[in-house]
């Protein structure tokens, strides 16, 4: 779309909105897991051919997916606009910068510069990590900071995250002498042996940075993240299937990748963050009041924080109440349970399918300070998520203590 219609449209919207823009659900296949099949299709609906099946959902997404066979904008949201027009999050960020972001917002950053996201699959995910700036730099990409909640929801059959490595490992140096034969050799998953997994607890998480191994549990996940899909894999097979060795080095350098080969990725880990001794202690997440005051029936709560690359909340709203929601600037607004109202929109968590959910939202900047309203209709709890990109609550958000 080109930019005046984008921005005339966008505009439009918003007015129509009173400062919110629905979006649209964004569906994101993968070729190398089985999806959980937990995110409210019909069983159908999760198959894509030979690009896979759909094993994730991305929320008010401005993010390109990476995948194998490239599909134009898959992973990126577009608007739910009124008269069914397409327009895509991307275009109208480009085309009314300040009136989404705010003015000093919109100066110091492009986008959003996150992603939110629910991930599904039947079985654990593969032991990979996430470049560190610095190398993520090498391949033209952004790093990939993360944080995960787990949700009440199915938890599937290993309900548990590998996290890093045993302490011992780092301490005696003894990283290629373990992991290069698992990597030249590209068979099996015993390289997990060399890890620690710690239980998925619903209403609970982690925060990851960039550089640290790990392999996701089968829990049903919200996670939220830098506005990247970098990755490295290092386990050959999952539960049976196989895992292309292609994996290992598409987001490595080539230079560095036909040097060293399979020592490339052992680069990319942050061995000492890995080997942290105390690993559960400095990167568990755990909700967190996130006001003082609140109307009877309503509580706030941190669950996405300790990083100055995102942020987010939970919301639950007790039947019959509601509340003015007000933010600090632009932000992802996410239903995950329940049956209310946002502003004028009905609104119903955990029944997405093709056609419209209206369940996520983007709140402009001027909107968030005024406050959006949240209402239950319904007769159980609504469970709402609000995220937000960099610098937004970096003196207001929980800090975990650092032990060791």
């Amino acid at each position: 779309m080109v930019k005046n219609s984008a921005r005339d449209l966008t505009l439009s919207e918003l007015g129509r909105n009173d400062g919110l823009l629905p979006m649209r659900p964004c569906w994101v296949t993968r070729d190398t897991l089985p999806p959980g099949k937990r995110l409210g299709l019909a069983d159908e609906e999760y198959a894509a051919g030979e690009r896979g099946s759909i094993c994730e959902r991305w929320i008010v997404s401005e993010t390109k997916a990476e995948n194998a066979i490239d599909t134009p904008h898959e992973g990126q949201s577009y608007l739910a606009t009124s008269n069914g027009a397409p327009l895509l999050l991307v275009e109208a960020i480009a085309a009314c910068r300040e009136e989404l972001l705010g003015a000093e917002y919109g100066r110091r950053h492009a986008g959003l510069d996150r992603l939110l996201k629910i991930f599904d699959y039947r079985t654990r995910i593969f032991y990979h990590l996430h470049q560190m700036p610095k190398d993520a730099a090498k391949v033209g990409m952004n790093s990939k900071e993360e944080a995960y909640y787990f949700l009440d929801a199915d938890l599937g059959v290993h309900p548990e995250t590998f996290f890093g490595v045993h302490p011992y490992i780092v301490r005696e140096r003894l990283q290629e002498e373990l992991f290069v034969p698992y990597l030249e050799s590209w068979e099996g998953d015993a390289i997990l042996q060399h890890s620690r997994a710690y239980l998925n607890v619903p209403g609970e998480g982690f925060h990851l940075p960039p550089g640290i191994l790990h392999a996701p549990g089968t829990a049903l996940t919200l996670e939220l993240q830098e506005s990247s899909d970098v990755v490295a894999v290092l386990q050959a097979e999952v539960e049976g299937v196989k895992i292309n060795k292609a994996q290992m080095s598409r987001h490595i350098a080539p230079a560095e990748a036909a040097a060293k080969k399979e020592r490339a990725v052992l680069d990319l880990v942050d061995w000492e963050a890995s080997g942290d001794p105390f690993f559960y202690e400095n990167h568990r997440l755990y909700p967190q009041p996130a006001a003082e005051e609140l109307p009877a029936g309503v509580a706030e709560d941190w669950v996405f924080y300790n990083s100055t690359r995102f942020s987010g909340t939970r919301v639950t709203i007790e039947p019959g109440r509601s509340y003015v929601s007000r933010a600090r600037g632009v932000h992802g607004l996410f239903v995950w349970k329940g049956v209310g109202e946002v502003e004028a929109f009905p609104v119903q968590g955990q029944t997405a399918t093709f056609a419209e959910a209206h369940d996520e939202f983007l709140v402009a900047h001027a909107k968030a300070l005024e406050g959006v309203r949240l209402a239950n209709t319904g007769s159980s709890p609504m469970v709402a998520f609000k995220f937000f990109g960099p610098g937004i609550n970096d003196d207001i958000a929980p800090r975990i203590r650092p032990m060791g």
